[in-house]
């Protein structure tokens, strides 16, 4: 049967629902302790699940292993939802699920994210949902931050908060041959030929000076301190501190 979907060993097509005549009866029943009718439950709102787990699809996390977590939140649902309140049991049962979700996101989670900055996450992928199925096209970030009625800068951070971590050995694209990661592409500025070239240079040229001259220049540019305040530590006065801090640059500009 191809239009069959397993998941964790369930085939979705047969799932059966419980008539809502039904549920009220079953609910009673399972509190009082009748295990058959507590099984039965589970397995009449497992369609509930799978329609809550759909909120959560393009993540990298396994659909069996939120399957499985969304089932512990229905079990929570059937056991705590009061039989005497005026309230549907899938108006109860949807956020106790989705919550179950998410803790279980957040708890394994590569990066450690707050709930709060999850929460945004989500709201902002719910109302992007509804602006694409609306407007037929993706929201940008102005238009989703005014849907949401928050800044453009704490829609973005959450946005990427939720972002899965890319392996730098991740291969982006290959032919023939070796393939292309992410590695490959990432530049670094920093660690190159020429700055390693100006490191030394600098060093050397600093290694010239007077001992008072690096003193002055390690205490006004590596320790950030005025020039009163070097004036004050080698005593000497001020005008002493900017002479020698400008004889000493200029030499070090002329050697590199």
């Amino acid at each position: 049967m191809q239009s069959k979907v397993e998941i964790c060993g369930v085939n979705t097509a047969s799932l059966t629902v419980i008539p809502a005549n039904e549920m009220t009866d079953l609910l009673r029943q399972a509190h009082d302790g009748n295990a058959a009718a507590r099984e039965k439950l589970i397995r009449g709102n497992l369609r509930l699940v799978l329609s809550v787990i759909q909120r959560f699809h393009g993540r990298s996390e396994s659909v069996d292993d939120l399957f499985q977590v969304g089932c512990i939140g229905l079990i929570k649902s059937i056991d705590n939802f009061n039989c005497d309140l005026n309230v549907r049991f899938s108006t109860y049962a949807v956020p106790m699920i989705i919550g179950e979700i998410r803790r279980y996101l957040r708890d394994n989670s590569a990066i450690r994210v707050s709930r709060s900055m999850r929460d945004t996450a989500y709201r902002a992928l719910q109302a992007k949902e509804a602006f694409i199925r609306e407007h037929q096209r993706e929201p940008t970030i102005t238009e989703l931050a005014k849907a949401l009625d928050m800044k453009k800068e704490d829609v973005v951070f959450a946005l990427d908060a939720i972002s899965d971590p890319v392996s730098l050995y991740e291969p982006v694209w290959g032919e023939e041959g070796d393939a292309l990661c992410v590695m490959d592409q990432v530049g670094d500025t920093k660690n190159t030929d020429e700055h390693w070239l100006n490191q030394i240079a600098l060093k050397e040229a600093i290694s010239s000076l007077s001992e008072r001259e690096k003193r002055i220049v390690h205490m006004r540019f590596f320790e950030g301190r005025t020039q009163m305040e070097v004036a004050s530590a080698i005593h000497i006065s001020q005008a002493q501190v900017s002479r020698l801090e400008k004889g000493a640059l200029a030499r070090i500009r002329k050697q590199i």
